[in-house]
């Protein structure tokens, strides 16, 4: 299976043209966008909102918690 569908491919194809010619401007501070990647970025999320077929967005960046208690700290 796909992971994007069609609707995703088109607004990301969409986005990135706007960049290539300085037309796609930033959702809140509407500033210009020059990376490739937020272009591609800015598509998937209009994907995503229209309801294209999108894989869900990962969480940003996940710490491990360890099992084992810090050495200092035990009482005798």
């Amino acid at each position: 299976m796909a992971k994007y569908g069609k609707a995703a491919q088109k607004k990301v194809r969409r986005a990135m043209r706007e960049r290539k010619h300085g037309k796609l401007k930033s959702g809140r501070s509407g500033k210009r966008v020059t990376s490739r990647k937020q272009a591609i970025a800015i598509g998937l999320s209009e994907a995503r909102r229209s309801g294209g077929k999108v894989p869900r967005k990962r969480g940003g960046s996940r710490r491990r918690k360890s099992g084992r208690s810090r050495a200092g700290t035990r009482k005798k």
